[in-house]
């Protein structure tokens, strides 16, 4: 049985998180899968291209960040590969179309 990528906070949590926190939503897609629709003031970095590394360098790695990706797999990774560069409060939330 297939349970998917590890999820940190369903689609009500990452808006109640979104809402009282603030932070900065990534979407991990690539450049023509963001195309089809992104979520209101995410910003695209590539996940599959290898553009984290050099977008994340000037991040806060004190503000939440929630990515997200197609089903939540690059974002899964990505969401590692954060918290192990020292980013304190970083959610996987998924795929993007459980989110709209």
């Amino acid at each position: 049985m297939f349970f998917g990528p590890k999820v940190d906070l369903t689609p009500q949590a990452f808006r109640e998180a979104l809402d009282q926190d603030g932070g900065k939503v990534v979407d991990c897609r690539t450049a023509g899968e963001a195309s089809g629709g992104m979520i209101a003031g995410a910003v695209n970095v590539d996940w599959l291209a290898g553009e984290m590394q050099q977008a994340s360098a000037s991040w806060d790695k004190n503000e939440p960040i929630y990515c997200y990706c197609r089903s939540g797999a690059r974002s899964g990774a990505a969401a590692q590969f954060l918290k192990q560069q020292g980013f304190n409060r970083v959610y996987n939330i998924g795929g993007y179309s459980g989110l709209r």
